[in-house]
């Protein structure tokens, strides 16, 4: 799959951001890339930042990089469930409760760092499963139209946006 334009009506608004930051790569070289990008990143982190928080009630780069994996399962979820059943609908999800209730930061960084390259080593092998045909099937979540790639790349988009928050405001 190359390099594609993906239509308005395929995403909410809201995502716009992160498919724009991801759009310009074919979406299995996107996902790829990023794992390999995303790990480096916050491997490299010194130690001393994996519990800072910049203000209060901001997340720790562990909350962080656990708030990407459970997006990621949740987006690839969708898109799962958008391949095999179109036209379905899914609820939302509120990210704020998901990392409230988390406990990222018992865990270490390692152990976060394992969880996320399985996760996305499975969502590369479900979305390298998906023909064209089915990467255009479209579904509700969270009230909003949304196309099985845009699913993918919103994934792609959404880590490259928090690692540049990252190093914009802790580093």
């Amino acid at each position: 799959m190359g390099t594609i334009q993906l239509a308005t009506t395929e995403f909410n608004e809201y995502y716009k951001g992160y498919i724009d930051l991801a759009i310009h790569l074919p979406l299995l070289q996107g996902l790829a890339d990023g794992m390999l990008e995303t790990h480096s990143f916050f491997e490299g982190l010194p130690r001393d930042k994996h519990d800072f928080r910049y203000a209060e009630g901001k997340w720790t780069p562990k909350e962080i990089l656990l708030h990407l994996i459970d997006t990621e399962r949740v987006f690839a979820y969708r898109a799962l469930q958008f391949a095999r059943a179109e036209n379905v609908e899914i609820r939302g999800f509120d990210q704020d409760e998901f990392a409230a209730n988390s406990n990222a930061n018992l865990r270490t960084m390692e152990e976060l760092l394992d969880e996320y390259i399985a996760v996305r080593t499975a969502n590369i092998v479900l979305f390298t499963s998906f023909t064209e045909e089915t990467m255009q099937r479209m579904g509700i979540a969270s009230n909003s139209p949304l196309s099985v790639r845009a699913a993918g790349y919103i994934i792609c988009g959404h880590e490259k946006h928090h690692i540049a928050v990252i190093n914009e405001r802790y580093l």
